[in-house]
């Protein structure tokens, strides 16, 4: 296991696209918490170590998302679930899920399982698909992959292989009786995945409390926002997004970036 050291000298030791890499991962870690997707010490969001493709980085079994800082971050082994820097436990779990996907999809640089209530309220029903009943659910519906199996705890990393294979090319999954999972390329990618997910989720989870049937949007114009272009979920739209969020945590919670 790695040995602990300071903020100062883990950055000057890093390279300015890894700390980066820590700054945006534990400013997700904040924002997710802030924003109700976390589940006490449980739950994770993983990434890729910049450069590298043996190693991502998990933070430590037992810490609390609102205490996450850059330095914090544990890098942990692709391979062998191993710390090489930092020091820490690896929750099983997450090097199950986590390690298997980063290693079999290359757009999952990012990997971010949650429990979101809305989200994972859907996978408990039966048909837990968003429906294409509004703008932000037309342009996250291509997106997602539904795994209708729970096989239980992941203690096994063949759980995460099978997952992988179930998220296929897709960025978004919900995984039967469970929660979320989003992949991206790039941390600001996962993390607004995570938020309109959840958004959307509620949005209809608050339609069907109404219980009035839902209004489904016609084809052309389900066709129509799918393709003019606009989009929620673009890498450019992700990135704005996620640097505002970060901005508000500059201004609440700078000790983040640390």
């Amino acid at each position: 296991m790695g040995s602990r050291v300071s903020q100062k000298s883990l950055q000057e030791s890093c390279s300015a696209e890894e700390w980066q890499a820590r700054v945006d991962l534990a400013a997700a870690h904040r924002l997710a918490f802030i924003q109700g997707f976390s589940e006490g010490i449980y739950n994770h969001l993983t990434f890729v170590v910049p450069g590298c493709s043996d190693r991502y980085y998990q933070i430590p079994f037992g810490m609390h998302w609102s205490e996450v800082t850059a330095s914090s971050i544990m890098e942990v082994g692709i391979d062998d679930a191993e710390v090489k820097r930092g020091e820490g436990d690896v929750e099983r779990s997450c090097y199950c899920i986590h390690a298997p996907i980063h290693k079999a999809l290359s757009h999952a640089k990012a990997v971010f399982h949650t429990h979101m209530p809305f989200a994972s309220a859907l996978t408990r029903l039966e048909d837990p698909r968003i429906k294409e009943i509004g703008q932000t659910e037309v342009t996250l519906s291509e997106a997602i992959a539904y795994d209708d199996s729970y096989t239980g705890p992941a203690l096994d990393p063949a759980e995460g292989v099978r997952l992988a294979k179930v998220i296929g090319n897709k960025t978004v999954l919900f995984m039967a009786n469970h929660g979320i999972s989003t992949v991206g390329e790039t941390i600001a990618a996962a993390y607004d995945k995570l938020f309109y997910i959840e958004r959307a989720a509620m949005t209809q989870i608050y339609a069907m409390w109404t219980h009035q049937p839902l209004k489904q949007l016609p084809p052309h114009i389900v066709e129509k926002t799918k393709g003019g272009g606009y989009r929620y979920n673009g890498p450019t739209s992700a990135q704005r997004h996620f640097d505002a969020l970060k901005r508000m945590l500059d201004r609440k919670e700078p000790d983040y970036a640390t």
